[in-house]
């Protein structure tokens, strides 16, 4: 394996002082030279990586963020009740906003980074060992990742078919299926894919919304089946009861939904003007605003109490559960190539290096490429098969990697590109307290987040867990 060039340090821009509205210091001139020099090298291979607009990015990124995530939503809420539901969706939208841009700006100070892996290296002053504490939490996290996406899967085709298959054959054709739409090796060409994975995943949401209108009452609830904890209601905080784990994991619910900036490099990376970023990202937080909050609040008026994640599971009608419930395996498929894809990339330069094999269409390039994205699949595969409760999982990725993918990292590349100058001004000075209140959170989310998911999973642990490979029904 070839040791990593640390975003080749040879290629770095001269940085000079200028001022944006964000007072991002970084001569604009600089950096545009660079990447243009970067675009045309990229250009010059066999495999063009940088070649994405800024309409292919905005589809990709919508296409990871309108996922099946957005119906454990509702769940949330009824967790949290109103107030503190709304309130933890729209200041964690807010910290999205404000952590992406400056990711984009810092790298825009440093064009050569291709994936977080290369941000954490140059935000923690060009440390070699963030950049491999990186690398292992980016793939751990897409590992799992995908394999909670083979797990949806299996539970969308066991749903639809009424279970006429063993459950781990289900597993194995989403795994077959997710290696074979993971074959392209450059996001532009996953773009494509994504613009049909958020069409569905759109459908799906709609579907909900009307059978839960329509309907007489929901199926059941985590406290059971309708109406044994009484009449549909709603509430404005947690009822009594709640426990603070619950709490907190309904609130790591909502914030694993709005921290996908794990991809967001290597998105930029690929872009032909990573500079039109702002513009991808406008997209997508204006869409994610909408559906990561309008959706989710109407499935709490019409579940209440009864919410499920996802909230398709609590619909009272199989044939509503089940049209509704179908359109999401295109956006399971997709979302898990678009996590191989950037988990696979930062394993296959590792291997590669700077070898004419890595951007060639070569017979060693594409087998080493293969290679890598089955063993991915087949990694996640296992993981899919043999962890008892995925949910609770996800509540653990999201209390140990978004806290620094999400909020430490972003709060400390903050640092470093205005260490010295933090106050200098008013706007500087209010963005220098919104960056201290994003490293709060970060460490919050390290620390009793972290409690809450551990917790969470001891509880499952202790009661009884499906068995490792097993045929199980899991269907909704």
């Amino acid at each position: 394996m070839a040791a990593p060039d640390y975003a080749d340090e040879k290629q770095e821009p001269v940085i000079k002082a200028s001022a944006d509205t964000y007072g991002t210091d970084y001569d604009g001139h600089s950096s545009i030279n660079t990447i243009s020099a970067l675009v045309a090298e990229d250009h010059g291979h066999d495999i063009q990586l940088r070649t994405m607009s800024w309409q292919k990015a905005a589809w990709l990124l919508c296409g990871d963020q309108v996922c099946l995530a957005i119906m454990a939503q509702t769940w949330s809420l009824s967790v949290l009740g109103w107030v503190p539901g709304i309130i933890t969706m729209v200041v964690a939208g807010i910290l999205f906003w404000i952590t992406s841009m400056t990711m984009w700006r810092f790298i825009m100070k440093y064009p050569q980074i291709k994936d977080i892996c290369d941000f954490a290296y140059y935000a923690c002053g060009k440390s070699k060992i963030a950049y491999e504490f990186a690398g292992f939490m980016l793939m751990a996290n897409n590992i799992l990742l995908i394999g909670f996406h083979v797990l949806t899967g299996a539970k969308v085709l066991n749903t639809l078919s009424d279970h006429s298959l063993c459950t781990v054959v289900f597993s194995v054709i989403v795994t077959v299926m997710g290696v074979v739409m993971s074959i392209p090796r450059t996001l532009k060409h996953v773009s494509f894919m994504s613009m049909f994975s958020a069409t569905c995943m759109a459908i799906a949401i709609l579907l909900f919304l009307v059978f839960s209108g329509i309907e007489a009452a929901p199926l059941y609830g985590y406290y059971g089946d309708y109406p044994t904890d009484g009449a549909v209601h709603t509430y404005a905080f947690p009822i009594a009861g709640t426990t603070w784990v619950g709490c907190m994991n309904a609130v790591l619910n909502i914030t694993f939904l709005w921290v996908p900036q794990i991809l967001f490099p290597t998105f930029i990376s690929e872009m032909e003007k990573p500079q039109d970023f702002p513009k991808s990202l406008a997209v997508l937080a204006g869409i994610s605003a909408f559906l990561f909050i309008v959706p989710p609040a109407i499935g709490f008026r019409y579940l209440g109490q009864y919410a499920t994640a996802p909230a398709f599971g609590s619909l009272g009608v199989v044939a509503y559960k089940k049209a509704s419930f179908a359109f999401v395996i295109v956006p399971t498929l997709v979302i898990g190539v678009i996590y191989t894809n950037v988990s696979a990339k930062f394993v296959y330069f590792r291997v590669m290096g700077n070898s004419r094999h890595a951007h060639s269409n070569t017979v060693i390039g594409w087998g080493v490429w293969m290679l890598i994205v089955i063993v991915s699949w087949i990694l996640a595969f296992i993981f899919a098969e043999v962890i008892p409760s995925m949910g609770d999982f996800l509540s653990l990725l999201g209390a140990a990697f978004d806290s620094f993918f999400g909020f430490i990292f972003f709060a400390i590349a903050y640092w470093q590109m205005h260490q010295g100058k933090l106050f200098a001004g008013v706007t500087r000075s209010v963005m220098t307290i919104v960056h201290a209140f994003v490293m709060i959170c970060g460490l919050f989310l390290l620390g009793p987040g972290l409690y809450a998911a551990v917790e969470a999973i001891m509880a499952d642990y202790a009661t009884t867990v499906t068995p490792a490979f097993s045929c199980a029904n899991v269907s909704l």
